[in-house]
Order: C-alpha cells, then structure tokens, then sequence
C-alpha cells in the first residue's frame, strides 16, 4: 500500500500529464537512518512515467516538467526523487 505522499505524487501526475504508465516507487526503506530520512517512511522515491506530453523534450525538461507538476514536493517533502519520464513508444 503507498502512503499518503505517494498517493498525492500519482495524483498530481495523472492530472498534470494523463500518463499511459506510472509507478511511484517508495525508495525510502533502501535509505532508512541514511541522510534525509525523516522517519516518515516517505522520504525517497522513483517515479516511472511515460506520457505523449514528454515527445519532443529533453531528459532535463521532461524531469523540470514533472517537478513542476509536483510543486513544493521535490526537495522539500521528499529528499530523493528520481525521475524516470517516457514518452510512448521509448
């Protein structure tokens, strides 16, 4: 089951992009006592997408993209956000 944060990742992105595929990966267990743990359990995450909104633009847009689309979540409600981001047929 993901947790309050992760659902609020996957809702932001399917609303901002409509993606044809998204995982939101809770990376934070790999990373517990580690720097940026917070105890929450929500800490570090991978993102998985891939949306036609992504044709066209470069790895660094498509990761501004998505950071955008998440607000004040990277970086400051989560210390570790990789970002995977497709469009399809990649």
């Amino acid at each position: 089951m993901n947790g309050p944060l992760a659902q609020e990742i996957a809702k932001l992105l399917t609303a901002e992009f409509a993606p044809t595929s998204l995982e939101v990966i809770n990376d934070s267990g790999h990373h517990s006592g580690h720097m940026g743990d917070d105890g929450t359990g929500e800490s570090h995450f991978t993102v998985e997408i891939e949306s036609a909104a992504f044709a066209g633009a470069s790895r660094l847009q498509r990761q501004r993209m998505v950071n955008a689309a998440l607000g004040d979540i990277p970086g400051q409600r989560v210390h570790a956000l990789a970002i995977k981001a497709r469009a399809p047929g990649e």
